[in-house]
């Protein structure tokens, strides 16, 4: 991996508040699954072997998810028209509600696991 390219580094670099939401979503994932493999791919931080993303942007940062296997009903939970990944945005890190994203993280995470 290139210097300067890590997940630390990566979220260093952003500014308020995305700084803070990319840390609580790192925190998020890490205790939901304490094993759980990151990496900078696509240059974002990417989870999971890419089962999920996030990517901070100019005014909040996405929490990708990767959609093969998900019900409509579970799809429609996410944003966007991506064919293999959607979102959540979060515009701050107290718009982040565990008890919505969690079961989300957990069955994506769980096909084919």
């Amino acid at each position: 991996m290139a210097p300067g390219s890590t997940i630390d580094s990566y979220i260093a670099k952003q500014p308020q508040p995305q700084q803070d939401i990319c840390q609580k979503l790192r925190a998020v994932l890490h205790a939901t699954f304490p094993d759980l493999q990151e990496e900078m791919k696509w240059g974002v931080p990417t989870f999971a072997g890419g089962k999920f993303y996030m990517v901070a942007l100019k005014d909040h940062v996405n929490l990708g998810f990767a959609i093969a296997g998900l019900s409509k009903e579970e799809v429609a939970q996410l944003q966007g028209s991506g064919k293999t990944m959607r979102t959540l945005p979060f515009s701050t890190a107290a718009d982040i509600d565990t008890e919505k994203i969690v079961p989300l993280l957990k069955r994506v995470y769980a096909l084919d696991h």
